[in-house]
């Protein structure tokens, strides 16, 4: 496996690192609340980001995720870009493709993904019923993709007859929503439930990547505040208890990557790589907890200043642990899933 970027998607890294650098300040980070930053989302499609995922494949989003988690940019490009373009472009008719995909692309339209735990839609000839808790960005979206009971997909536009959306406060700002489906006509996309199972695939590999970026950042902030606190005479940097939360902190952000990575390679080259997305979801939610509580804590009372830029990543980190799923439950089904026969023949 090599997982050095090629130069397109360096490229595209390279691009979003700056645009979010400059534009994903705490000032506007501060100023947009629960909401999405109008602007900078505008100047990512601008920059052709987001259509951009289709060339530079799932392990190309992972990098512009990255970055995006290293500043919580409050932008819906994960969501976005798993569950409305490399969906539709992987499992869309080629009608679908040609009406859906520019919007996506140029960010007029937003999508999202309901993909329940454990039920909660019910498709009867052809209409949806029934409901999921929270979505993530269900407010700024203009479509959701709904995969029901059977794990079948739908395509469900945010204003048609039937859907109600209820605004939902989560941990972390993400314009979340209740969502609710009343006899709504979806519409189909792929054939079988095995369209749902590699878009879930793909949106846990990407959000995966969100939480490595995000714990990037975390650690970040915690190193440079204990390089410049001192305490004693000297910086907190030197106390060797110091030294090895960060070492810890340090090693879980990369496993964390890595995995994700993995998965998104595997993925990019028409690899099973359902096992490993498990992986690397596991990894972000168990191991993500760790590195944003210690990011937090290596700040002292700074750290629980509600206020302060490193709060943000806590609450960031704790919400992607909270959407992966729960760390045991995810080992549950990964071994299920390595006992069972989709596993044979997987290269």
């Amino acid at each position: 496996m090599d997982f050095t970027p090629s130069e397109e998607q360096a490229a595209a890294q390279g691009l979003a690192a700056r645009i979010f650098g400059d534009l994903s300040t705490h000032e506007r980070l501060v100023a947009a609340g629960t909401g999405t930053d109008a602007e900078l989302w505008k100047e990512l499609c601008a920059a052709g980001l987001p259509g951009a995922v289709e060339d530079i494949g799932l392990l190309g989003l992972v990098l512009l995720l990255e970055e995006q988690g290293r500043s919580t940019a409050q932008v819906p490009l994960a969501a976005t870009c798993v569950y409305g373009l490399l969906a539709v472009d992987g499992h869309g008719t080629a009608e679908q493709r040609e009406r859906l995909l520019p919007a996506l692309r140029d960010g007029t339209a937003v999508a999202t993904g309901a993909f329940p735990a454990r039920g909660g839609v019910g498709a009867v000839d052809g209409a949806l019923y029934g409901g999921v808790p929270w979505v993530p960005w269900l407010r700024d979206a203009t479509h959701v993709l709904v995969a029901d009971a059977e794990r079948e997909l739908w395509i469900v536009e945010v204003g048609a007859p039937g859907v109600t959306v209820v605004a939902v406060e989560t941990t972390a700002p993400w314009s979340a929503g209740r969502l609710g489906l009343d006899g709504v006509r979806g519409e189909r996309l792929g054939t079988g439930p095995g369209a749902g199972a590699a878009v879930l695939a793909a949106s846990r590999t990407a959000f995966a990547g969100l939480q490595a970026g995000v714990c990037a950042g975390s650690l970040a902030r915690a190193v440079q505040h204990t390089a410049t606190r001192e305490q004693f005479g000297r910086p907190l940097s030197t106390n060797q208890g110091v030294l090895l939360r960060a070492a810890d902190a340090h090693m879980d952000t990369e496993a964390i990557r890595v995995t994700a990575y993995e998965a998104a390679w595997r993925r990019d080259r028409q690899l099973g790589y359902e096992a490993q997305a498990l992986t690397a979801a596991w990894w972000a939610s168990e191991a993500g907890r760790r590195v944003v509580h210690a990011g937090q804590h290596l700040h002292g009372g700074t750290g629980a200043d509600l206020d302060h830029p490193v709060h943000r990543h806590f609450l960031w980190g704790r919400q992607l642990d909270a959407y992966l799923g729960c760390g045991a439950e995810l080992l549950e089904e990964l071994g299920l899933l390595i006992g069972s026969d989709r596993m044979e023949g997987t290269p």
